[in-house]
């Protein structure tokens, strides 16, 4: 039997890329380059400290052949973007590429490609908004976009994201010498939640009234894309605390002892007789005239609490879900939402 090569010889990177046709690469320095012909079957590097226009042109300027497929790899600091020419169409996403990102692009038909990108798995997902803010740790960089009032979340690439969800805080009442306090809106934390691509709406949920009425001085429910952290319980003139399906139940003052909240996720009690009653807060439930303690999360970067049951002072926090007592409107909720970049 007769064998290409003798047992003695040794296959170098050089002849298997010979014998497999490993594709050769075109190194792009600039920040605007434009696919040419010859681009066919190799891959592309770009590289450049600055963002980088990467432009597909159209089959009346090049003659793409049937099946045509361009590689791509960013190896430089600044983002590439994949641009179609007047009347090429590209489908799929991201068609941004961060540093050590890559793909392919596929002619399926005339003027007509997608997009197929080399990473495999589903990444962080990215938003248009305006990033509220942007920090480092752990060797991950993230950005965040913080929601104090109603507003659209645009996600224009699908994947993963960490969502803070705080709803309003219950407002305090009175009932003659006897004050009660609020509890605390719910707190809900959800680490790697996937979004598909599009526009969701986040809803701010208010802080309770003062106005001694069960259903204006329960907080209001915070809510983005099927995640629900309802208002925290009314502490109100009648002396007991208002069922809160929130972080907690309002603080009572003279009957109905037990009412209890089913915080999410944490739970309160209205403190019984107690003067001043607490409120039921996120990290724990109230009891006579100890109120819930709120729940520390560093989203932002920050170490910040949320959801503090009873808040005896003025709001010093207005986006906190934290309960209040007499004559204090409980504080509204807050959204945030947080990508690695």
């Amino acid at each position: 039997m007769a064998y290409p090569f003798e047992a003695a010889e040794v296959l170098t990177a050089v002849d298997l890329n010979a014998m497999i046709g490993a594709p050769t690469q075109n190194a792009q320095t600039g920040t605007t380059y434009t696919a040419v012909l010859l681009d066919a079957g190799k891959t592309v590097t770009l590289s450049n400290a600055s963002a980088v226009t990467l432009t597909i042109p159209a089959q009346a300027s090049v003659s793409w052949a049937d099946n045509t497929q361009l590689n791509f790899l960013n190896i430089g600091a600044g983002t590439v973007t994949i641009t179609p020419a007047a009347g090429v169409t590209i489908n799929g996403t991201p068609l941004t590429l961060a540093t050590s990102k890559g793909g392919s692009l596929v002619r399926t038909a005339s003027n007509v490609w997608t997009f197929i990108p080399f990473s495999g798995g589903v990444e962080a997902a990215n938003f248009t908004n305006a990033a509220t803010g942007t920090y480092t740790t752990g060797g991950k960089d993230y950005k965040y976009v913080t929601f104090t009032g109603s507003g659209e979340l645009v996600v224009d690439q699908a994947g993963f994201a960490d969502i803070l969800c705080v709803g309003g805080g219950g407002g305090g009442g009175s009932s003659g010498a006897f004050n009660t306090y609020g509890g605390a809106g719910g707190m809900i934390y959800i680490q790697n939640h996937y979004f598909q691509s599009g526009t969701f709406t986040a809803t701010i949920g208010a802080g309770g009234t003062t106005t001694n009425n069960t259903l204006t001085d329960q907080g209001n429910t915070s809510s983005l894309d099927q995640i629900i952290a309802a208002g925290g319980g009314a502490g109100w003139s009648s002396g007991s605390g208002q069922l809160g399906i929130g972080g907690g139940s309002g603080g009572g003052t003279t009957i109905n002892a037990n009412y209890v909240g089913v915080g999410i996720p944490g739970m309160g009690n209205n403190g019984g007789f107690a003067n001043p009653a607490g409120g039921g807060g996120a990290g724990g439930a109230a009891s006579g005239s100890t109120r819930g303690a709120g729940s520390a999360n560093s989203i932002t970067g920050s170490s910040v609490t949320y959801s503090t049951g009873g808040d005896s002072g003025t709001p010093v926090t207005v986006n906190s879900g934290n309960g209040h007592g007499q004559g204090t409107a409980g504080d509204s909720g807050v959204i945030i939402v947080r990508v690695v970049v």
